[in-house]
Parts: structure tokens; C-alpha cells; sequence
């Protein structure tokens, strides 16, 4: 099992030092920074799965590369700062961190923190992952992260937007969608009346992945109305 990494972000080495001593006593591996615009110089470079953030730092503080780090990584980020007053900690965990810790600190505590918001995070992503990834529809498979498909043991070649349409109805199932609001999410285009692409592409769909097209067992239509795919 590989390593989880902790970036250690801080401007005093002391601190960055005994806190790395810990971490890598409990098994982490333990990269470090002095200040923001090297944290996010390392985040570049390294897969980090949480990060402690001190506040005050030259260069650039702890509260704008949390901002910065936000824009684009979601790993929990615990602020370090020796302020104490409730602002600083609203404003850290406004910023986008997910705990708040006062210097000095105890470092079996700032361990026990780590562990707990890698446990959280883990939790999350496995429960989005199962939500998200992976759609079934008795044996019709969508994998949303990889645009496979599959009916049975056999793939199926779908173009995007093929794609976008079946993962449209299969994530909102028993849902009944308009050829117009089709259309307008996935094309995101204004629709108009004579236009009949949705039309041919859920035949196309059809063709591909249903026994018998004329008797579909996935993509239902809903006379005068539009189309679904049933739990």
C-alpha cells in the first residue's frame, strides 16, 4: 500500500521539522515548503493527499495559496497559525480549509486531526465515486470517467454526444426528458421545432445498444412527451 503524503507548508523549519518527525513516525510521507508559492510549486510536481497550511508566511500566506490551491484540488487542508481570534479562523476556513489549528499545538493532536480529516475525505470520495462512476441499468453499464459502455460482455462504440444523451438518462432515472430539453443540455443550443437530431441520434443509441430497437428495453419513449430510462 503506498504512502499517503502530507505537504508540511510553514515558514519556521523547527515547526516543519518536528511536525515531518511525527508524520513520518506514523508512516507518512512528508514533503515541505516555506511559504505558498513553493507549496504550490510542489503541488505541480507531487500527488499530495492533505495539506497543513500555517497563515503567516513570507512571500505568500497561508489564507491566498489555500485560495489558489482551491481553484483546482479539493485535499483536506488544515491551517496552522499562531492567531487565535475568531476572524482569523472564519477567514481560514472560509478560504477554503477544512480544520483550523492554534499555535503552539500539541503535535499528537495535529496528528490526530490529519488522521480524521484523511478518513472524512476518504469517505466522501469513495461515496462519489460509487454514486458517480458507475451507472447500471440491468445489464447496460455507463462509466462516466471513461465513457465506456457496455450491454452484457459486449462494449459499445458510442460518439459523444451519443454518450452525453444515454448518461443523461441513465443519471436521472424514470425521468421523463423533452426532445427541447435534450437538445438544450446537450447540444446547449436553442432548440427548434423541425429540428429532428435528437430524434435520430436516440435511434442511433437505440440500434447499439437495445436486442430489438422497435421494443426497447432501456430508452422508453413517452408518447407526446419524451423519453426515459426506467430503475
Amino acid at each position: 500500500m503506498d504512502k499517503e503524503t502530507i505537504l508540511v507548508v510553514d515558514d519556521e523549519k523547527e515547526i516543519r521539522d518536528l511536525v515531518g518527525i511525527y508524520l513520518a513516525n506514523d508512516n507518512y510521507k512528508v514533503l515541505k515548503a516555506g511559504n505558498g508559492v513553493e507549496a504550490l510549486n510542489l503541488l505541480n510536481k507531487e500527488e499530495v493527499d492533505l495539506i497543513i497550511l500555517d497563515v503567516m508566511m513570507p512571500t505568500m500566506d497561508g489564507i491566498e495559496a489555500c485560495m489558489k490551491i482551491r481553484e483546482d484540488k479539493n485535499m483536506p487542508i488544515i491551517m496552522l497559525s499562531a492567531k487565535s481570534e475568531d476572524m482569523d479562523k472564519i477567514m481560514g476556513l472560509t478560504t477554503g480549509a477544512d480544520d483550523y489549528v492554534t499555535k503552539p499545538f500539541n503535535p499528537l493532536e495535529l496528528l490526530a486531526r490529519v488522521k480524521s480529516q484523511l478518513r472524512r475525505y476518504k469517505r466522501l470520495n469513495t461515496a462519489i465515486d460509487k454514486k458517480e462512476e458507475i451507472i447500471e441499468i440491468e445489464d447496460l453499464i455507463i462509466n462516466t470517467n471513461t465513457h465506456e459502455v457496455r450491454v452484457g460482455d459486449k462494449e459499445i462504440k458510442l460518439t459523444p454526444r451519443e454518450f452525453e444523451i444515454l448518461y443523461l438518462l441513465g443519471k436521472n432515472k424514470n425521468i421523463v426528458f423533452s426532445i427541447e430539453k435534450i437538445y438544450s443540455m446537450v447540444w446547449k443550443e436553442e432548440f427548434y421545432e423541425s429540428d429532428n437530431t435528437v430524434m435520430v441520434h436516440i435511434r442511433k443509441i437505440r440500434e447499439k445498444i437495445e436486442d430489438n430497437p422497435r421494443k426497447p428495453r432501456f430508452i422508453k419513449t413517452v408518447w407526446g412527451v419524451g423519453y426515459k430510462i426506467e430503475n
